[in-house]
């Protein structure tokens, strides 16, 4: 059935571009030099015709079949100046098509079936970091990410990023296939007032979670007090740039170099990294003291959190007597990620 619907789209977008026409004069122009080589050559077969026809159509001429009557000479005349001109028209097509591609990809004006993907809305210098951040790491440096921004063109050369150019709307997000997307993250625009631009982020939110609930959205707020009126467009994990800076802000003048030690964590171009990780199965009713110290010992790690399933709530720092359960995922502080033992 794909089969069918790839070979219906292929003619269709043959026939828009002329192309069936094309090849329909090189097959005429063939078919009839090489008839016509047949009945005039004494010494050539069809076959050996239509292979005459086709090199000398292409202008590459072997030369290992050469027609001596005066007929076949001026049907090679004529193969001679039609190939030219009609190979000439055909390669300039398939270039045009190429280009216009290419070009289309570049200005944002295609669409994707990408499935399981990342898209990116809005870009800025935080996209930027996001973009640099996500190509760093092992597990996502060959991710697809489409790109929903209102910019002239394509911001960045990565080959696994795709651009659509817009605001976030139904049909940018049809474009980027939203409905087979794994993760939205959705960003402030900083041409905006603070409260216009957390007012769109919240549209854009309702947008993405009526065509597809069970994408995971990222959300970029400026103001905190927006923060229930996300949760209610049901957006996953809500980041409040402005508290979240002027947090880390007094906590470096509280604690002097503590900064550093959140830099390090969250970028991974350096030192450890943040990494979730599920429960072992060795580790299930253990306490959570038990795990720390198994963890610390196998795995160089520092168990930061419990996070009940893969999306649930985040228990930091839980008691030491934390009872752990089957479906518990793990928050740790590691150089590499763990590669757990999952044996009980």
């Amino acid at each position: 059935m794909r089969i069918k619907v790839w070979l219906r789209q292929l003619w269709r977008f043959l026939n828009r571009e002329n192309i069936i026409r094309l090849l329909l004069i090189i097959i005429i122009i063939v078919v009839l030099s090489s008839l016509g080589i047949y009945w005039l050559e004494p010494d050539v077969s069809f076959v050996d015709a239509l292979w005459w026809s086709i090199v000398t159509i292409a202008t590459v001429g072997y030369g290992d079949i050469a027609p001596v009557t005066i007929g076949g000479r001026l049907i090679a005349i004529i193969d001679m100046f039609f190939g030219i001109g009609v190979l000439a028209i055909f390669s300039g097509s398939l270039a045009s098509i190429l280009v216009d591609r290419k070009i289309r990809k570049e200005l944002g004006m295609d669409s994707y079936t990408f499935e399981n993907h990342i898209i990116l809305c809005e870009w800025n210098s935080r996209s930027r970091v996001i973009l640099h951040e996500l190509r760093l790491d092992p597990k996502t440096q060959d991710e697809l990410i489409v790109l929903i921004s209102d910019i002239d063109r394509k911001p960045i050369a990565d080959d696994n990023l795709y651009f659509i150019r817009g605001e976030v709307s139904d049909e940018t997000l049809k474009q980027a296939n939203l409905a087979k997307a794994n993760t939205v993250i959705i960003l402030g625009d900083d041409e905006l007032t603070y409260t216009a631009r957390d007012a769109k982020v919240i549209l854009s939110t309702l947008t993405v979670e009526s065509i597809n609930p069970a994408a995971y959205t990222i959300v970029e707020l400026v103001n905190e007090a927006y923060v229930s009126t996300c949760k209610r467009a049901n957006a996953d994990e809500i980041i409040v740039s402005n508290e979240l800076n002027s947090r880390l802000i007094s906590q470096a003048a509280l604690n002097h170099g503590i900064t550093k030690v959140v830099s390090d964590l969250l970028s991974f171009q350096y030192g450890n990294q943040l990494y979730k990780v599920p429960l072992p199965k060795s580790k299930i009713g253990h306490s959570f003291i038990d795990l720390s110290i198994y963890m610390k010992q196998n795995y160089q790690s520092i168990v930061m959190a419990v996070q009940k399933g893969d999306e649930g709530d985040v228990i930091s720092n839980p008691p030491a007597d934390y009872q752990l359960e089957a479906d518990d995922h793990l928050i740790v502080i590691a150089p590499e990620k763990p590669r757990l033992r999952q044996r009980r």
